[in-house]
């Protein structure tokens, strides 16, 4: 299955999904050995190029550090990529008003 390729609706729920196995290591701590790398691969296959590698390293961090488990970094990609990115599309009128 090519995550790349997933709709916007679709990255979402596997981006909550993914959010939700982070939390796993509050019960079970040894799990971020595993989540983080695993984490950091993961949404490099959801989110293509530079971003995604940025996005990537960020999990990483987050996953593997102390403490920060709490944040959805996955749910935060997609929010970004999909809600508060301004990157404009090429011939796209603006309309102001």
């Amino acid at each position: 299955m090519n995550l790349q390729n997933l709709s916007k609706n679709k990255k979402l729920l596997v981006g909550l999904l993914f959010d939700a196995f982070g939390y796993i290591s509050f019960i079970f701590p040894p799990f971020d050995f595993v989540w983080a790398p695993a984490s950091a691969w993961l949404m490099t296959k959801l989110y293509q190029g530079k971003k995604g590698k940025i996005a990537a390293a960020i999990s990483f961090a987050e996953e593997a550090l102390p403490f920060l488990d709490v944040i959805p970094t996955f749910t935060l990609m997609w929010l970004y990529t999909f809600v508060f990115s301004t990157k404009k599309k090429e011939g796209q009128i603006i309309d102001i008003d």
